[in-house]
């Protein structure tokens, strides 16, 4: 922000439900094209039905989204930064992986392998796995992003 302009306010724009992104995109192409004054779009995939504009003003919006289908008006007043800061920071790959959990790999050499969880390395976002198919249980290490929840610690007979 430059302290010559105005001050930057959070608004929430509704939309179609699953075209958040859709809608948020077409935002930021008007905002380029016509060089309306809109700092940021956001439309996290937490927040169905929503997207989140920074502007100085609504009537900015108004004029950008009229068009736009899809879009179904602004939610009257500001948001206040508090209420959207969630959206802002990332969630740890690991979160929403426990010890015992069932995975499939969906990235790296063992793609498309399905293992056990062991261990979570929670500061280096790792995952420590046993996979099923391997003939010795060999401890393998994967970045949590590279995994996908299959069962929450289910129990497998070996």
């Amino acid at each position: 922000m430059e302290s010559d302009e105005e001050e930057s306010k959070i608004f929430a724009l509704k939309t179609t439900a699953n075209q958040e992104k859709a809608v948020g995109d077409m935002i930021y192409q008007i905002a380029k094209r016509e060089k309306l004054d809109i700092r940021a779009v956001l439309s996290p995939s937490s927040l169905k039905g929503y997207a989140l504009v920074e502007a100085p003003r609504s009537d900015i919006l108004i004029e950008a989204s009229e068009s736009i289908p899809h879009s179904r008006g602004i939610v009257e007043g500001e948001i206040p930064l508090e209420e959207v800061e969630h959206f802002l920071t990332p969630k740890p790959a690991v979160s929403g992986i426990s010890e015992g959990d069932i995975v499939e790999l969906i990235a790296g050499p063992f793609k498309g392998e399905k293992a056990r969880v062991k261990r979570i390395d929670e500061a280096k976002e790792e995952i420590v796995l046993e996979l099923f198919e391997a003939m010795v249980p060999i401890p393998v290490t994967v970045q949590g992003d590279h995994v996908r929840v299959l069962d929450q610690k289910e129990e497998v007979e070996d």
